[in-house]
This record gives structure tokens, C-alpha cells and sequence, in this order.
């Protein structure tokens, strides 16, 4: 069905060479489109890169200097770009009382800011791709965690995931004149190196699954899905979203 299809598509994956930006970039590759994955380990992104069949980016985001590599690399190669998948993240948990300030700052300037700025250098080869019959695309990887108060002490992160989610309301509104898409997808317990801590152990993992109402931990296909949803035609009359894809969790 060409409703759903993404097929030559151009798509840039922040964070994609482990976990959900991994899963995103696999579920594009093998849909057809044509991938740039992006990470600070270089040697990570390019094993990555070779296993999917896509283009490994070595790029720190969190700088000024990796977000012009990665831009640079791919205006380079490309005249447009369809799709944009901001998924690079950062977490942070401790206790109340010994939760840093320089946490704030890194998670506000990983998970906020730096969506913001890419996505703004982006734009002019976002507007290349853009029209009224098929919309350039952001697609911004939010959290359960920005959604609702999570149950584990990671203040910064969950107000960044929430700040991540009006953002994306933001730009939506702002972009839409120019038929840019900006919608965001809130991702509950998937296996990732942020989800690491609680579902390797197995008691953990058991007791995070028993409050999801599916009663399972998010799978490959499911991340990549929604994504490729917001990308496709099936999903160009949606902008300003906040999808949650969590089992049911915001729900209960």
C-alpha cells in the first residue's frame, strides 16, 4: 500500500545507532528510504551504519560544531530532506535533595535546545522537500516520562521530555504555513540504554511490565512504525501531536 510507504524517501535519525534511534533507522532503511544516522562515537554510528545500510554522521550534537557537521554533511549529498527524527537524548536520575544543577543544564541543552537549533539549520532543506500534497516531516522523540510524573527521580529529564513536547506544539504551529509536519512521539519502557538500569534485571523487568497494561516492553517494530506513520502520506494531515507509544501507560 503506497498510503503508508516511505520509499525514497530522505530521513535523518538523531542518536541512531542504538536503542528506539535505532530502531527508527532500521524500520526506514528497510522500508526503502535513504538514512543518515548520526552519533558522537564514531565507531559505534559507522558499525551501526554498516549493519542497517545507511550513512553513519559522527556528530556531537550537544556543540555548535557537531550540529554544523552533521547539517554540512548531509546538505553536501542532498537537496532536500523529508524526514527528521530528533532522537538524541540524555537522562539523569538521583535523589531529590542531591539532584545537580549541572544535570538541568545538560539535559535542557541535549533534549530542548539542540532539537530546537537542528531542527531551525534544517529548514531550509526541509522547505525544499515541502508541499501542500506531501509535507516535509520532524518527528521528535519525546517521553511517557514528559506526559506524566514518572515514578523514578529524574527530574530534569521528565520537565525536558515535557518542555520537548510544547516545543513541538510550537514549531508545529509555526511551520505549518510552509507545510512542515512537526509532531512527537512519547516512547514508554523500550530496551535502551536509558531503560537498561531496570530491564536487565530480570525482577525489574518484570515489575516495569506488569504496569504496562499490554504487559510488555515496546518492541523494534513498534517504535519504527509510528515513526513511518507520521512520515508517510497516511500521516500528512497530522502536525502538533504527541503520540504516546507505551502499552497503555498514560492511559491507566
Amino acid at each position: 500500500m503506497t498510503l503508508f510507504s516511505v520509499e525514497g524517501k530522505t530521513v535523518v535519525v538523531t542518536g541512531g545507532s542504538r536503542g528506539i534511534g535505532k530502531m527508527i533507522a532500521a524500520g526506514f532503511v528497510a522500508a526503502g528510504a535513504s538514512v543518515y544516522i548520526s552519533s558522537r562515537k564514531a565507531a559505534e554510528v559507522e558499525k551501526t551504519a554498516a549493519e542497517l545500510g545507511c550513512v553513519a554522521v559522527p556528530a556531537d550534537l550537544s556543540t555548535p560544531e557537531g550540529v554544523e557537521t552533521l547539517v554540512g554533511t548531509v546538505a553536501g549529498r542532498e537537496d532536500r530532506l523529508d524526514v527528521l527524527v530528533n532522537n538524541a537524548g540524555a537522562t539523569w536520575g538521583a535523589p531529590l535533595e542531591e539532584y545537580p544543577e549541572h544535570a538541568f543544564d545538560k539535559l535542557w541543552g541535549i533534549n530542548v535546545k539542540g532539537v530546537f537549533f537542528l531542527t531551525t539549520r534544517f529548514l531550509p532543506l526541509l522547505r525544499a522537500s515541502a508541499s501542500a500534497e506531501d509535507p516535509a516531516r520532524v518527528v521528535n522523540i519525546g517521553s511517557v516520562d514528559g506526559l506524566r510524573v514518572p515514578v523514578v527521580e529524574n527530574y530534569a529529564y521528565s520537565a525536558a521530555k515535557a518542555g520537548l513536547h510544547m516545543l513541538t506544539r510550537h514549531l508545529a504551529i509555526k511551520l505549518a504555513p510552509e507545510f512542515i509536519t512537526v509532531n512527537a512521539i512519547a516512547p514508554g519502557p523500550f530496551e535502551s540504554k536509558m531503560m537498561a538500569y531496570a530491564l536487565d534485571d530480570p525482577g525489574t523487568r518484570a515489575v516495569v511490565e506488569s504496569q504496562v497494561p499490554l504487559g510488555r516492553i515496546g518492541r523494534p517494530d513498534d517504535m519504527a512504525g509510528a515513526a513511518i506513520y507520521l512520515a508517510s502520506r497516511a500521516g500528512a494531515y497530522l502536525t502538533g501531536a504527541i503520540i504516546p507509544v507505551d502499552g497503555g501507560i498514560t492511559a491507566s
